[in-house]
């Protein structure tokens, strides 16, 4: 947990924005790949490694997010 700590926020929020959501275009990838996910098709090992790929910088903020909320409260 320290690790995260040491974190600036604004590198956790510029990694979800633009390693989270890139390709931008025709639709953030990891919108697709949820989308998917909802569908059950997603079953290809890549769309799997895919998703928790660009997951990661999600999982990092909210994480990040969480630990400053209970360093405050």
């Amino acid at each position: 947990m320290e690790l995260i700590d040491r974190i600036p926020i604004s590198i956790a929020v510029l990694a979800a924005l633009t390693l989270g959501l890139a390709p931008f275009f025709p639709e953030p990838h990891i919108w697709e790949k949820l989308k998917m996910l909802a569908a059950g098709t997603l079953t290809r090992p890549l769309d799997i490694f895919d998703l928790a790929l660009h997951a990661a910088p999600w999982l990092l903020l909210i994480a990040k997010l969480a630990r400053m909320a209970l360093a405050r409260g």
